[in-house]
């Protein structure tokens, strides 16, 4: 067994802790022991993972030490284990549901030859899969239709078409996109949030009422971390959007989960009353989507000043620019933002990460960014995006020298089984600890707080 110095050998830990403002110096409390296996490939992935969950559980720390009496300087040593971290970032690989694999990358999702180069679809939710069908004139929704109809466009007029008629494509680029930032500061934010008291051993986030507003993984990810910490996490959706159960399986841990239309005044009614409980939100979806119903963060932060709110989004907010708009996903920002190219076989066919890890190191992230703002007193809002966590994949990671713990290496200590809405689960544990039940049902629970305490 190693362990390793985040101060003095792991430079993404200290660049993850400073860019989410924390204090100088406390990186270094962070240790990390064992083996992963996430080091395949151009770029530092593993570094990456245990950067993202090493900040992450620093966060915790030094929330538990606020809420203890104390400050920042008496949050004690960390330790994290980067075989728990591999085999959480890919915690969908090792679902299981009633014995089955879940259903993975469906078949008109994927890397298709252009006319000019490459294109990657993403056709997993069946209205995206029919509006891919639509939009390129396809005869039948079958991978042949699209791989000819691919073949005779040029990359960027497939990406355009099919994005203008609702669908997911993105021509991939080769050159790696424009730098962004891995955390950006809401303006308008300063308020005090309520004070929280005293947390129980293990349980910094204890009654902390968290309203998710996310879906497919980074939010997620970061959700079921809060809950795992011991927030009251309740995840809201559209009933009119419905979410995959084998995605829900994977990220419903932690929290419950509910459907309101907030186009429907009753259910509006009940939202605002969640919102005027909550003491964080944190939503997914694309700029401009949530400030149609006035839920913006600035919008949010001016009604409640003592709100912690974090926005995620997957091609980056920079005053909504041309692609910030857009729907992505993982696999679509690791297309458009050079990464799938930087990857690439020897045949010259864009290659992926080992794992969908801009997806999860923002939900670590995401997560640590919460639990700071919680630590600092509230009225915080922070923005992440899927592109800025690549752009630090690129640029800031490659040269972090850290030390990740890379050899034999089996994910079989960090599985667990529980029963579930969905029955019998085996998941991937938390690297920051174990929930101890499984996810109800999506949108099976209750749109209510739990009692605090």
């Amino acid at each position: 067994m190693t362990i390793a110095d985040a101060g003095g050998r792991d430079g993404g830990t200290a660049q993850a802790w400073a860019a989410l403002g924390g204090a100088p110096g406390l990186a270094g409390r962070v240790r990390y022991r064992g083996a992963g296996n996430l080091g395949e490939g151009p770029l530092p992935v593993a570094e990456l993972a245990r950067s993202t969950v090493g900040a992450c559980a620093l966060a915790a720390g030094e929330l538990a030490a606020v809420r203890a009496g104390g400050g920042p300087q008496d949050l004690t040593p960390v330790v994290v284990d980067e075989g728990a971290v591999a085999t959480a970032f890919v915690s969908e690989r090792h679902l299981r549901i009633a014995g089955r694999a879940p259903v993975g990358f469906a078949p008109l999702s994927g890397f298709w030859r252009a006319a000019d180069g490459w294109v990657r679809t993403h056709a997993n939710y069946p209205h995206h899969e029919v509006a891919l069908v639509r939009a390129l004139g396809l005869p039948s929704a079958t991978p042949e239709a699209l791989g000819a109809a691919v073949a005779g466009r040029p990359a960027v007029e497939v990406q355009e078409l099919v994005y203008a008629g609702g669908g997911l494509a993105v021509a991939v680029a080769q050159e790696y996109g424009e730098p962004q930032p891995l955390v950006e500061p809401v303006r308008g934010s300063g308020g005090r949030g309520r004070p929280l008291g005293p947390a129980p051993a293990g349980l910094p986030a204890a009654g902390v009422r968290v309203l998710d507003l996310t879906r497919v993984i980074a939010g997620p990810v970061a959700t079921r971390t809060l809950g795992l910490l011991g927030a009251d996490v309740l995840r809201v959706d559209s009933p009119r959007l419905p979410e995959a159960d084998d995605a829900y399986a994977d990220t419903g841990f932690g929290k419950r989960s509910a459907r309101l239309d907030l186009a429907v005044a009753g259910d509006r009614a009940v939202f605002e009353g969640l919102l005027a409980e909550a003491d964080v939100v944190v939503s997914g979806y694309r700029p401009g989507a949530l400030e149609r119903y006035g839920l913006g963060a600035a919008e949010l932060l001016e009604r409640w000043p003592g709100l912690v709110v974090a926005e995620l989004c997957a091609w980056g907010w920079r005053e909504w620019g041309p692609w910030a708009g857009r729907r992505g996903f993982d696999s679509l920002v690791q297309a458009g933002y050079g990464i799938a190219a930087a990857c690439a076989g020897a045949d010259g066919m864009p290659g992926v990460l080992p794992a969908q890890a801009l997806d999860h190191g923002t939900g670590y992230l995401v997560a640590a960014g919460v639990l700071r703002g919680l630590a600092e007193g509230g009225g915080r809002g922070l923005r992440f995006s899927l592109a800025g966590t690549g752009s630090w994949l690129v640029r800031g990671l490659a040269g972090a020298g850290g030390r990740c713990g890379q050899g034999a290496y089996a994910p079989d200590p960090w599985l667990r089984e529980v029963d579930s809405g969905y029955g019998a689960l085996r998941y991937a544990a938390s690297p920051l600890g174990e929930w101890g039940r499984g996810p109800s049902r999506w949108g099976a629970d209750e749109a209510v707080w739990l009692p605090r305490g």
